[in-house]
């Protein structure tokens, strides 16, 4: 079994991002980046299912910039066999990182693609559906747990009644939740081994497809800042204040 992982490059989850004065989005200067979390439980179970001796190659794309090449290493330092990177400085929006994904399986006949429920930059939760659509494979999103038998797997995922499990045939499409697993960290010697590990570079133009943006980001605001709580005697004062200060009742 063949198993491609899209990875994504974007701010560290542990950083408090600050917004550019001028409103435009985020302030990305000097900035920790790393691998989107969803996409480091993508990453750790393919590796888990290799070690399980269920899939035997798996290969990790990222589109972005020259960049994102550090991100591709670490996926590799984990546990991937190989590399793409679809280098680009334009801002690629989820239609078009989908259809650059279908061109790249075209090209390479994964069985799964297991990839990041949403990115944590734009938590657009749309790239798996979309991907699913352009290639007509079943789906299987907000995966909290995998069972790979021959040619079909189960997929089990969190719904609002609790859980429900789909059962579809390979090659699919399936999208990683919180609870699939935890990431494991690379080791030293992994690391170092992914240095020699290949990265295929390509461009958008090498697949035939067109960065369009069709969603334009109008203004970023932060929240707004909340105000310090304040501490009653009895009920009948906070039942003052939500009707006097607040008018809720």
């Amino acid at each position: 079994m063949k198993i491609l992982v899209p990875i994504k490059r974007v701010v560290d989850y542990n950083v408090k991002i600050k917004v550019k004065s001028d409103n435009s989005g985020v302030d990305l200067e000097n900035v920790k980046m790393s691998m989107n979390p969803f996409d480091e439980i993508a990453v750790e179970e393919a590796v888990r299912l290799k070690e399980k001796k269920i899939c035997n190659e798996i290969t990790a794309i990222s589109i972005g910039s020259a960049k994102s090449e550090e991100t591709l290493r670490t996926a590799l330092a984990v546990g991937a066999d190989k590399g793409i990177l679809v280098e680009t400085e334009e801002n690629v929006q989820p239609l078009e990182v989908a259809k650059i994904l279908k061109e790249i399986i075209n090209k390479n006949s994964p069985d799964l693609v297991l990839m990041g429920k949403q990115a944590i930059d734009d938590d657009s939760n749309q790239t798996g559906q979309m991907l699913s659509a352009l290639l007509g494979w079943p789906q299987g999103t907000f995966a909290s747990k995998l069972e790979i038998n021959e040619k079909k797997i189960n997929v089990t995922r969190e719904i609002d009644g609790g859980l429900e499990t789909l059962n579809m045939e390979l090659p699919a499409i399936v999208t990683t939740d919180l609870r699939l697993n935890e990431p494991r960290y690379a080791s030293l010697p992994n690391i170092m081994k992914a240095k020699q590990k290949p990265i295929e570079k390509i461009s958008p133009g090498d697949l035939n497809i067109e960065i369009k943006q069709r969603l334009k980001t109008l203004k970023v605001t932060e929240p707004p800042k909340k105000e310090s709580g304040i501490k009653i005697d009895s009920v009948q004062e906070l039942v003052s204040k939500l009707h006097d200060e607040e008018k809720v009742i």
